[in-house]
């Protein structure tokens, strides 16, 4: 009789199989990384392949190497960025659990009665538990035991979560490693920047004095007839003006320094810094090499890309949404109406096991919607992605050129600071001998003034551009974490 059913089953079995189509994820082609050109626009290097120094290695300067250190122990960034590398690894393990059996075990008791006038209720009535004794009503129902239910991984969907999550966790790697770059990037530019601002205000002082000198020369000159009181005014509202931007400088020095100190995690303090080098301070040139370098050498490209990867491991999981699963239950353990007989092997035993093979029919479209959600974050992965090929390969380009053009005008801008220093000096003798007016002197000191404090501003900006090229070619990075040694 029951052979009869097999066709039945076997038809609906097909049927449910034959549903369950899966649709097709989004095919794309990465244009963007397959027309990366061969060499950078504005490539000082000919040759050669990237250079990625150690950061101890590229910062000399003792004092910035132990602010460094100072943040990559206390930055809330980077910390935060260990906890989320914990997170992403406990989701693997996760994924990895779904894919086990669950085992669980425990014991229960329970009570029923089933009615006089019903076929449960009829059949207890009738039957006796042995010669002379009926079934107990109402009845108990005491069981001691283990469950097991497994998932099978029948089409891969439970291995595809689980590379979805692997490779999520090697971009929240890549992550921290492009918060640290970023870091100790910044950490050196404030630094440098305190450094400049350190000279500028050595300059205005030297300025301030210089002018007041010139106030006292005006009197002199004034007394003497040789001048007029307008000159005194004129060089006194110049040294006002040369004292407000010492306490412009000051100001400055003070949002610096806290910018700074937030970075290394800690409470606005003083910054230990030498200030006398400055000018002199050189940084390592550092090779470019080719484009395509870029791609292992910048944690934001790899962190890209491990999230595109996450992003089609998760299509191909939602896919597989719509196919049947496969689940397996089973139970072993020990059943009696009276805790008595819970000993008495092996008529307690209880056991079974049940397989099922089951599939969506009608209303898909939750499981339509994750797969169109999944596939849509696919096509925006990409997306990310060639917009940090582009970013990271535009940077370096517009950094080399920058880089360049400002040793040409660092040169330049020394050039003129010396031959105003010269002129301030012939400007005064002639001032002394009334061959010229307080006009020239005053426009030649602010001239030379202004020359220095671009001086400065344009070895700040060297410094600066080094710094950037550095953490653009994948600088600044700690090894430990990267991913391809994890790989």
């Amino acid at each position: 009789m029951k052979s009869r059913y097999i066709p039945y089953i076997i038809g609906v079995s097909v049927f449910v199989l034959a549903s369950c189509k899966t649709p097709q994820m989004t095919q794309m082609t990465d244009r963007v990384k397959m027309q990366m050109p061969s060499q950078f626009q504005q490539d000082s290097v000919v040759g050669g392949h990237a250079t990625v120094t150690p950061w101890k290695q590229f910062f000399t300067d003792p004092a910035l190497a132990a602010l460094i250190d100072t943040a990559l122990a206390n930055n809330q960034d980077l910390r935060i960025t260990l906890q989320q590398i914990a997170m992403a690894k406990s989701n693997v393990l996760y994924q990895e659990g779904l894919m086990m059996p669950s085992v669980s075990a425990g014991g229960s008791v329970g009570v029923s009665k089933a009615g006089r006038y019903t076929s449960e209720g009829a059949g207890n009535a009738t039957t006796e538990i042995k010669p002379g004794k009926e079934m107990p009503d109402p009845l108990m129902d005491y069981q001691l035991g283990a469950n097991a239910d497994w998932e099978v991984d029948l089409w891969h969907k439970l291995s595809s979560s689980k590379r979805a999550a692997v490779e999520h966790y090697l971009a929240t790697v890549e992550g921290r490693n492009a918060v640290l770059s970023s870091l100790i990037a910044q950490v050196a530019e404030n630094y440098y920047h305190l450094l400049a601002l350190d000279n500028k205000l050595d300059l205005i002082h030297q300025y301030i004095d210089l002018q007041k000198k010139a106030v006292e020369i005006a009197k002199i000159q004034k007394s003497a007839d040789t001048d007029t009181e307008l000159a005194v005014e004129k060089f006194e509202a110049e040294l006002a003006k040369a004292r407000s931007e010492e306490y412009t400088l000051r100001q400055e020095m003070t949002e610096t320094e806290n910018n700074l100190n937030l970075l290394l995690g800690r409470y606005p303090a003083n910054i230990q810094r030498d200030k006398s080098s400055f000018l002199s301070t050189n940084l390592q040139k550092v090779m470019t090499g080719i484009p395509s370098e870029l791609l292992t050498n910048r944690a934001d490209i790899r962190q890209a890309e491990h999230e595109l990867a996450a992003a089609k491991w998760n299509v191909d999981a939602a896919r597989k949404e719509f196919l049947p699963s496969l689940n397996i239950s089973a139970s072993l353990g020990l059943d009696a109406f009276n805790p008595a007989y819970l000993t008495r092997l092996p008529k307690s035993l209880a056991f079974s096991v049940l397989g099922g093979l089951a599939g969506p029919l009608i209303n898909k479209k939750a499981i339509q919607a994750n797969f169109q959600t999944a596939d849509a974050q696919q096509v925006e992965a990409l997306y990310e992605y060639d917009k940090t090929l582009l970013t990271a390969y535009s940077e370096v380009c517009t950094l080399m050129s920058k880089i360049k053009n400002l040793d040409q005008y660092y040169q330049l801008k020394e050039e003129e600071s010396n031959k105003l220093d010269h002129s301030i000096g012939i400007a005064r003798q002639l001032y002394m001998n009334s061959r010229c007016t307080y006009l020239d002197v005053l426009m030649d000191e602010r001239d030379a003034l202004d020359a220095k404090m671009e001086l400065l501003e344009a070895k700040e900006q060297q410094l600066s551009s080094m710094v950037d090229v550095y953490r653009s070619l994948g600088g600044g990075q700690d090894s430990s974490f990267s991913t391809q040694n994890n790989q």
